[in-house]
């Protein structure tokens, strides 16, 4: 089987943006090819494409995979050094602060510990879910992560970073334990109390992006409750926030959907609690240099003051380290 690699120097990926060179790179990917072969494919002159193949080989892009000889003639065959590419590469702001970003679960509390730490370090947000998160860290797409995501043995996160990270040393610190379940309007109009009301077809649901640990616990619910997301109307309906769920429902463009507690009170919302989970973060010990004014400032009594003002956040665990 074929694979791609990833690209994640950023002088190849400029040299890419250059749609001729990306052109001839793609056909290369395809099979190898000679000049000729490639100025007549692509309507071009021969020095025109060794222009281009002489700057890719430089990058180290192409290579020579094969040299024919038929009498006087010689023909070099270039190919793709790659199958596929996956052009990768994070532009962080040039300041003397360390730039370091979040990549995972959408937190409430993370805005607030965002602005706390502005004068020692930019804290940056990516969310796209605990799973995809997980990923982004590993990738090095980001230096912490935020998970909450629940395994069939009732542990939460542990299993998934040892699966991820069974050769890296990663540490694990508890942000808090949040109070999830169903945020509705104000005074609740649509009478929803559990998470089979949300098939009513007069409910119009909000739900997380996939790979959120929101989605994974509404979807084992939903398969626990024999429930076919064909009847929750607005089930492929995705956001990737509490916030822009809480923000929907008020402004009366849905009626329902899970989230954090914090998000409903924020938005004056009606809530109805479903269950507690906890909700960690992590980073690969390489970065705990880098991030240590955000883990000290997870000790102090200022930061369980400010988590402890946030509706449904539970401190006592706050700051303390997981075995992984």
């Amino acid at each position: 089987m074929k694979k791609v690699e990833p690209l994640s120097s950023f002088d190849k990926i400029k040299l890419l943006a250059d749609p001729r060179r990306m052109d001839i790179l793609r056909h290369l990917m395809a099979s190898p090819a000679t000049l000729t072969h490639l100025a007549r494919t692509m309507k071009q002159s021969p020095a025109w494409i060794r222009h281009h193949i002489l700057t890719l080989e430089s990058a180290n892009l192409v290579e020579v995979s094969e040299i024919r000889r038929t009498g006087k003639v010689t023909e070099k065959f270039y190919r793709a050094k790659a199958d596929a590419l996956l052009l990768q590469e994070v532009i962080l702001p040039k300041t003397k602060k360390p730039a370091v970003i979040f990549s995972g679960s959408h937190d409430i509390a993370l805005e607030g510990i965002a602005e706390h730490l502005e004068k020692n370090v930019v804290l940056l947000s990516l969310p796209v879910g605990s799973l995809d998160g997980l990923v982004n860290l590993r990738q090095g797409l980001c230096q912490i992560s935020g998970s909450h995501l629940l395994d069939a043995s009732g542990e939460y996160n542990t299993p998934f970073i040892r699966h991820f990270f069974p050769d890296r040393d990663v540490e694990i610190v508890t942000l808090a334990y949040r109070t999830q379940g169903l945020m509705v309007a104000e005074g609740n109009p649509k009478g929803i109390k559990r998470i089979s009301d949300v098939t009513n077809p007069k409910v119009r649901f909000v739900n997380r992006n996939a790979g959120a640990g929101t989605r994974l616990w509404f979807d084992a619910e939903l398969k626990r409750l024999k429930i076919p997301v064909e009847n929750v109307f607005g089930y492929d309906r995705e956001v990737k926030t509490h916030t822009e769920a809480a923000r929907l429902i008020e402004t009366g463009k849905a009626d329902a959907a899970l989230g954090l507690q914090a998000a409903a009170h924020q938005h004056g919302l009606d809530f109805i609690p479903l269950f507690e989970e906890r909700y960690d973060l992590i980073l690969p010990r390489e970065n705990e240099k880098t991030l240590l004014p955000l883990l000290d400032y997870l000790q102090t009594a200022d930061f369980r003051a400010a988590l402890n003002s946030l509706t449904g956040y539970n401190t006592s665990h706050s700051g303390e380290q997981i075995l992984v």
